[in-house]
C-alpha cells in the first residue's frame, strides 16, 4: 500500500501501519488486494505523535487491538472495557517502532517522470541516463532538481527506494537473495550493506529481532 502526500511517499508493507496526523491530505493506493483496518484518534489523545506520516511496526497484540477496536465501532468513554482498550492501543502506539519507508518525490515533472519510472522498474535497475533518454530529460537536470527540491542526489534517493522496497518484501518473508535481486542489486553483498549501513544491522538480523519482539509479545 502506497500513502503519498503532497511530494512525499510513504510505502506500507503488509503487517506494518501507518500514522497520519489529523487534517493530513492524503492519496492511498493499493496496487493489489488489501485488507485495511483504519482508527481515528481524538485530538490530544497521543501527546508528541509524529508530525509527518509514519510507517510503524506492529506487535501482534496491537494488530489483534485494532481488530477488535473495529469490530467495536466506536469506542465509548463510560463503558470500561472500551477505556481499556483505547488505553492500550495508545500504549502500544507509543512504543511502536518507526521504519524508514518514506521518499520524497520532485516536484519537476521531468524529474517527477524519471522517479515514477524507477518506482516502476527497480528489479532491471536501470540507470539514470537510460531513465532520462525514456523521459526526455538530461541526467544533468534531473540531478541539479534532484537537489533543489528533495535535498539529496538521484543515487542517494535511489538507495533509498531500494531500502524500502526491501523492507517490503523481507516482512512479506522474501530471502535476502531474492529481496536483493527484486531491487536491483547483482550481489545479495551490496544490499546487506546498504541494510546495514542505514539500520546499523543486517537484513537477517533486523527480521530476527522483529521475530524476537512478536514472540516477546505473545508471551505476555
Amino acid at each position: 500500500m502506497e500513502i503519498s502526500a503532497g511530494q512525499s511517499l510513504w510505502m506500507t508493507p503488509p503487517h506494518l501501519a501507518v500514522w497520519i496526523p489529523a487534517g493530513t491530505r492524503h492519496r492511498i493506493r493499493m496496487p493489489g488486494a488489501v485488507s485495511m483496518r483504519t482508527l481515528y484518534l481524538r485530538r490530544g489523545l497521543l501527546p508528541r505523535a509524529p508530525e509527518i506520516c509514519t510507517v510503524l511496526h506492529i506487535s501482534p497484540l496491537f494488530r489483534e487491538l485494532v481488530v477488535e477496536a473495529v469490530r467495536i465501532g466506536q469506542l465509548r468513554s463510560r463503558n470500561h472495557i472500551h477505556c481499556a482498550l483505547r488505553d492500550l492501543i495508545v500504549s502500544q502506539l507509543r512504543n511502536a517502532s518507526p521504519v524508514p519507508m518514506f521518499v520524497r518525490l520532485p516536484e519537476d515533472s521531468r524529474a517527477r517522470g524519471v522517479a515514477e519510472a524507477f518506482l516502476a522498474n527497480q528489479a532491471d535497475a536501470p540507470s539514470l541516463h537510460a531513465l532520462c533518454r525514456k523521459v526526455g530529460v538530461s541526467a544533468r537536470t534531473v540531478q541539479r532538481t534532484f537537489r533543489f527540491e528533495v535535498g539529496t542526489s538521484f543515487e542517494f534517493w535511489r538507495r533509498q527506494v531500494r531500502l524500502m522496497k526491501g523492507i517490503e518484501l523481507l516482512v512479506a518473508g522474501r530471502s535476502v537473495k531474492t529481496v536483493a535481486a527484486e531491487v536491483g542489486y547483482r550481489q545479495p553483498s551490496a544490499f546487506v550493506e546498504l541494510f546495514r549501513q542505514t539500520l546499523g544491522m543486517t537484513p537477517r538480523k533486523w527480521v530476527a529481532a522483529l521475530t524476537s519482539q512478536d514472540k516477546q509479545t505473545r508471551l505476555k
